[in-house]
């Protein structure tokens, strides 16, 4: 039961930054600001879409292990990129890099727990 709570509560949370990025930054925006970072804009709609569907893949419960690790690296490279520095503090102005560390941490964690009794591929 733990295994699918931090499943779908992770794949839920991914799934509404991908969903914010792609209403609210929309996708132009969210390219630029990659490519404000230094970073090519295609990266931008890359991390969206992983964000997108990884959250999707995470909720049903479909190759968990895998997509945590993707997700890991997303947020990792949030965290380098776009986060230190603002220094640790995710209350800083800009964010910290506290919380992608931390959401990387449990993503990795996920991986070792993978899909959990409540998934699509349940082999239990």
């Amino acid at each position: 039961m733990a295994a699918t709570i931090l499943r779908v509560s992770t794949g839920a949370l991914f799934l509404v930054h991908g969903l914010t990025k792609l209403f609210v930054f929309t996708p132009a925006g969210t390219a630029g600001y990659f490519q404000s970072l230094g970073l090519p804009g295609a990266l931008g709609y890359l991390t969206m879409i992983i964000e997108i569907l990884g959250g999707l893949a995470l909720i049903a419960g479909f190759m968990t292990r895998w997509v945590s690790l993707l997700g890991a690296l997303v947020l990792l490279g949030a965290a380098w990129f776009g986060h230190v520095p603002n220094g640790f503090g995710f209350s800083n102005t800009g964010g910290g890099w506290e919380y992608p560390v931390f959401w990387a941490i449990v993503m990795v964690a996920l991986s070792f727990l993978g899909d959990g009794r409540w998934s699509v591929f349940n082999r239990k």
